[in-house]
């Protein structure tokens, strides 16, 4: 990985540079983790599954994470929005209810 190219995109299902993630580690962030919730960084489609190594990479030579330190960011899974009408209809509803107000793309 290049050193000095800020420019450099290292989450890219969520277009997060280099340069964000030091703005980030410069703001505080220490873990993994924290750099997500600062940059969005792993939030992507991937959840972090592309840009995770790059990012500890980062941490480490930034000084502020060991190797023996880095855990995994947390994983959750793309959640789709529901409307209130969906939920007051019960659980047992929802799916048809999605299946009949699905948005046209």
């Amino acid at each position: 990985m290049p050193s000095n190219d800020e420019t450099l995109v290292i989450c890219r299902c969520e277009e997060v540079t280099k340069a964000e993630i030091l703005d980030a580690i410069h703001d505080g962030c220490r873990t993994l983790d924290e750099i997500k919730r600062m940059t969005r960084a792993g939030m992507g489609l991937c959840q972090g599954r592309t840009c995770s190594h790059l990012i500890s990479q980062i941490l480490q030579q930034e000084g502020v994470l060991s190797e023996r330190a880095a855990t995994p960011m947390k994983v959750r899974f793309p959640l789709r929005p529901v409307t209130l009408e969906a939920i007051a209809l019960g659980a047992e509803n929802v799916p048809e209810w999605l299946a009949t107000n699905e948005r046209e793309e």
